[in-house]
């Protein structure tokens, strides 16, 4: 006769706790710094393809159906739901977490994060907002079941493959089986969010990192991977807001998180002092190797993944923001890493520009980034992050215009927009170099300053862009692209092949976005 066995829940567990017993359940292990590693399995990244949206009543003609958003239908959606509740019933035990979603009590959501691996829970404790010992065991309004074990039969359910993250927003539920990836626990609520507060609220979600300078001036950093964006806003003499996810209120910017996930593929003390340092007890490190002591990270070991990656509470960085907010932004940066050597190092925008590069959301991917990647490559992300845009681009674009339009509380009312190149000058990649970060810096600060308000600006050709025509600590011969290059005709035909590329992109827009953001692109 079997005795059954009384499943445990564990509510809230304290991180100390999860390491525990994630460690006791040799699920990872702790590194020289005090922080948890733990290898995430098959997949070590995101699974765009595998990213699905329930088809209903409230989402069948409002949401942006395509290759990104895919469509499922309820009734393979509540068979994995079954599924996944019945696996979660005849668990031994398993993880609950109460968090909230936006700095903003007018616009937060409640969230309770169901995970079956304690080091899943805690990164739901690192990356989400943790709220007081008397708003535990709240009312959720979106619940999130990540259940690595649960997979999906394809023949069945409708989906690729066995893996899938799948938003009812009729049921206010995300759920996740088949991976064990973290990063779609918050990229499924950044997808929430991004379909919620434009609708009903008029707030424009943003994938960006934010920060605050002493005179309290906000500022913006777009940008995708490997452009910039979470070493840019580490400044240590301007406080942190977050990361990488926003929302841009009537009166405030705030964050939607309440840590940082960011990348650390060859992270350093010197190159990135402050997320170093936030890597100790309490963060949570994924896919890492070590060195030959097996206790000191390698941070140069790609043998699992190039996608390594380290969780941890924002309160691990010294110079925060209080509550995770601040006022409008005074200034905007979008960066990218161009790997043709076409794009000035900085330039500004008009609003139409802003919009057009917005829409955009161009960067180049390099060789060695991706197997089978020998040359450059245009990469064009709507909005700096289509894979968790639930609705068309332009609305999201148009929304930011009237942003801008309505300007800030801070000093004059303006807005500056400006198109950061972290990427190659002099060149493209293999014969030009790196722009310097030290360089990069000095052209931020610049503008952060007020310094560039008061310079000349020239126009870049084709781009149609203002290059400032000087700037503190930065050569003038950097600033016009077209100058670094030994023979200035290769550079043309460079930037030529470059617009075009824009301009094709730019098709799949061009019906919803209106004439001023067409004109705003690049001319032949």
């Amino acid at each position: 006769m079997s005795v059954a066995i009384e499943q445990k829940v564990h509510n809230n567990l304290r991180p100390a706790k999860l390491v525990e017993h994630t460690i006791s359940k040799g699920l990872g292990k702790l590194s020289s710094s005090g922080a948890l590693v733990v290898n995430t399995g098959k997949f070590t990244g995101r699974s765009p393809k595998d990213r699905y949206i329930v088809k209903d009543a409230i989402t069948a003609d409002t949401v942006d159906w395509g290759k990104i958003n895919i469509p499922i239908e309820a009734d393979a959606y509540n068979a994995l739901h079954s599924r996944m509740m019945d696996y979660m019933d005849d668990l031994e035990e398993y993880y609950v977490r109460d968090a909230v979603g936006g700095a903003s009590k007018k616009y937060d959501i409640k969230i309770k994060v169901y995970t079956e691996y304690p080091w899943q829970n805690m990164f739901a404790y690192n990356m989400f907002l943790r709220p007081t010992e008397g708003e535990q065991d709240m009312t959720a309004d979106w619940k999130v079941y990540a259940f690595p074990s649960v997979e999906a039969d394809p023949a069945i359910h409708n989906t690729r493959q066995e893996n899938f993250s799948i938003i009812n927003f009729t049921e206010k539920t995300i759920i996740i089986g088949g991976t064990a990836y973290t990063g779609e626990i918050k990229k499924g609520i950044f997808s929430a969010l991004n379909y919620l507060l434009p609708t009903e609220f008029n707030v424009l979600p943003m994938h960006c990192s934010a920060n605050v300078g002493v005179k309290g001036d906000t500022s913006l950093f777009f940008g995708l991977s490997g452009t910039g964006k979470t070493t840019l806003s580490n400044d240590p003499d301007r406080r942190l807001i977050g990361d990488d996810e926003h929302g841009w209120a009537t009166s405030s910017v705030f964050n939607f998180e309440g840590g940082c996930y960011a990348k650390t593929i060859d992270l350093s003390a010197s190159k990135e002092p402050q997320i170093f340092a936030a890597i100790k007890f309490g963060a949570l490190l994924e896919n890492v190797g070590f060195l030959e002591d097996d206790c000191t990270v390698d941070y140069e070991d790609t043998s699992i993944t190039q996608n390594t990656r380290v969780s941890y509470p924002i309160y691990h960085i010294d110079n925060i923001m209080y509550k995770s907010r601040g006022d409008l932004p005074k200034n905007i940066f979008f960066l990218t890493c161009d790997a043709f050597g076409v794009l000035p190092p900085i330039s500004k925008l008009t609003k139409e520009q802003a919009m057009y590069h917005f829409i955009s959301g161009y960067t180049a991917k390099i060789a060695g980034t991706e197997e089978g990647i020998t040359e450059p490559q245009a990469t064009f992300s709507a909005c700096f992050g289509a894979p968790f845009l639930p609705l068309h681009p332009t609305q999201y674009a148009d929304l930011l215009g009237k942003k801008i339009d309505n300007g800030c509380d801070f000093g004059d009312g303006k807005i500056n927009v400006w198109l950061i190149n972290t990427g190659w000058t002099g060149g493209p990649y293999g014969t030009g170099s790196r722009m310097e970060l030290s360089y990069t810096r000095a052209m931020i600060k610049a503008a952060l300053t007020g310094k560039l308000d008061k310079v000349s600006y020239d126009n870049l050709d084709t781009f149609n862009l203002a290059i400032p025509s000087s700037c503190p600590d930065v050569p003038n011969a950097l600033l016009n692209p077209r100058n670094t290059w030994p023979n200035e005709k290769e550079y043309d035909i460079m930037a030529l092949d470059l617009a075009r590329r824009f301009q094709k992109n730019f098709e799949n827009y061009k019906a919803q976005a209106d004439a001023g953001i067409i004109a705003a692109g690049p001319k032949f």
